[in-house]
């Protein structure tokens, strides 16, 4: 069993993420679903229309294991690689 201490401070690391592209034209969407009911359905219909708008694709989808556990290590280069824009919702 795991008992976090919910007054601590998180633990801060630092990210090298890529820029922003210049331009939604043609972008490739990495979705981030959260577990929160409605997630998966609010970033889907958000990708939908930034696909109508801007001709933007939804290249993958990363579910975490919670809304409260954070992205795992590994995944965060992987949604880089994959994507040009990556969007994380939160749902309810």
């Amino acid at each position: 069993m795991k008992i976090f201490d919910p007054t601590a401070s998180p633990k801060s690391r630092e990210l090298e993420l890529p820029p922003a592209p210049a331009r939604l034209e043609g972008a490739r969407l990495m979705l981030v679903e959260n577990t929160k009911f409605n997630s998966e359905t609010l970033l889907r219909k958000l990708a939908e229309r930034l696909g109508r708008k801007h001709g933007t694709t939804v290249s993958g989808v990363h579910r975490k294991r919670s809304p409260s556990h954070e992205i795992e290590e590994g995944v965060v280069p992987a949604l880089s690689r994959q994507g040009d824009l990556v969007i994380s919702g939160i749902g309810d």
